[in-house]
């Protein structure tokens, strides 16, 4: 059997959750790279990536806002 030949694992949401946080912090490594860009769709991807954007960026605004005076 070829490597071509074989049908890419599925992966969870938690996979997709881990794999997120992994290359937004630039330490994915190539094996699960490579796993990621054999699946089907991206779109879980986009949106956990999406959401965690949003989740990180009101973060920072939420401690700016504790720390700056009024």
């Amino acid at each position: 059997m070829h490597d071509t030949d074989r049908q890419p694992e599925k992966v969870g949401i938690w996979e997709v959750v881990k794999s997120v946080f992994a290359a937004m912090f630039g330490v994915q490594s190539d094996k699960n790279r490579q796993r990621d860009f054999k699946q089907a769709s991206m779109a879980p991807y986009l949106l956990v990536g999406i959401l965690f954007v949003v989740i990180f960026v009101l973060g920072l605004i939420g401690v700016v806002a504790l720390i700056t005076p009024n």
